[in-house]
């Protein structure tokens, strides 16, 4: 892997129209607590490139990307895995894990206003509905069409129990890093 694309990025500076709502900043997550002090959406620069594709071909569509969760520090995942430790949902603290190491976004879909399309569940939804192979209804199913199609032509992979978890499918070429969002 290229030094240019092993860094981080600002996702909003490659891809402007990208809404940032990380969930993990505020009280509106399943732990009810703020879990890091940042409010910018960074992942690795490869991963950024793949994401702006991603929205280019959404925002064609009418569409645009909504983050709530990208890069996060091993601190952080250390305060989800205390609240929840169920490794099926929450991951152990490791800093060669996929959102640790910056290579994963937990997004959806929304129209060019920013509404949210309807999806299979709400955000971190830990029930067996939330599964990509879960059935949907003819509503849900055609925007998680359009969204996953798009993230899989960029050159993501789907988490298989969580509709919104995407992933670069180069993740294992990226050793573990730490940053700062604030500082992007």
């Amino acid at each position: 892997m290229s030094p240019e694309l092993t860094g981080f990025t600002n996702v909003q500076a490659l891809a402007p129209t990208i809404i940032v709502d990380l969930r993990y900043a505020t009280t509106n997550n399943f732990t009810h607590q703020v879990i890091y002090d940042f409010t910018t959406a960074i992942v690795r620069t490869g991963t950024a490139r793949k994401l702006a594709a991603a929205s280019k071909a959404l925002n064609a569509q009418g569409y645009r990307l909504k983050i709530w969760d990208a890069y996060r520090p091993v601190s952080a995942q250390k305060c989800l895995f205390d609240v929840y430790p169920d490794p099926e949902f929450v991951a152990k603290p490791n800093p060669n894990f996929s959102h640790q190491k910056g290579v994963t976004l937990d997004l959806t879909l929304t129209d060019m206003v920013g509404n949210e399309c309807p999806m299979p569940t709400p955000f971190d939804d830990f029930s067996p509905l939330a599964h990509r192979d879960a059935p949907r209804t003819a509503i849900q199913d055609h925007y998680y069409q359009i969204l996953n199609t798009a993230m899989l032509a960029a050159g993501f992979v789907g988490y298989e129990n969580e509709w919104w978890d995407y992933r670069d499918a180069e993740m294992d070429a990226y050793q573990p890093l730490a940053a700062n969002p604030n500082e992007y």
